[in-house]
């Protein structure tokens, strides 16, 4: 009796363990974009000033680390006269070049709901190596929205791991949306 109630326990115990998410999905809104994504984990967020397109822009970010592989969303509003698309494919070139891609990235059109359709509106899957050697995978794609007053909204969202696990990309970039 004491042996089947042990086993009774430890099955439950596992039954639970099985139970709790690896991945936590929540919604999440970059303020002042209008955009709306989802994270598997509460999102540490930041604003800081980047050069995109050579221009110093301020880029929201909101990323987490989450079943081994870091996820990562961004926006940036461009002012109106600037090419997003350029700026879109020197985006892609720079997160390329900072995990030192090997390789020809795999690369599909990528058009959430409410985006506009660009050349380098894109999803790329690359591999490539951490700043300490180590190798990494990365699944990201870019987008970019028209804005009030005549400008453009971009958005970028990564996910890095050592192995990528498809759904967890697919959940991540399939919620991306512009109300």
């Amino acid at each position: 009796m004491l042996l089947h109630r042990a086993a009774l326990v430890l099955a439950v115990a596992l039954g639970a363990a099985a139970c709790t998410p690896t991945l936590d999905w929540r919604e999440v809104r970059l303020a002042p974009s209008p955009a709306i994504a989802l994270l598997p984990c509460k999102p540490d967020r930041t604003t800081r000033d980047v050069p995109l397109g050579g221009v110093p822009t301020a880029l929201s970010v909101a990323g987490c680390d989450a079943g081994g592989a870091t996820f990562a969303l961004m926006t940036a509003q461009l002012p109106a006269g600037r090419d997003p698309d350029a700026v879109l494919a020197g985006w892609q070139q720079a997160t390329l070049a900072h995990m030192r891609a090997q390789g020809t990235p795999e690369r599909r059109p990528f058009t959430p709901p409410g985006a506009r359709a660009l050349p380098h509106a894109q999803r790329l899957t690359a591999r490539g190596q951490r700043p300490d050697g180590r190798p990494v995978m990365a699944q990201a794609v870019w987008s970019a929205q028209a804005a009030a007053g005549g400008g453009t909204e971009l958005l970028h969202a990564v996910v890095y791991a050592e192995r990528l696990r498809p759904e967890a990309a697919d959940a991540f970039f399939d919620a991306i949306r512009w109300p």
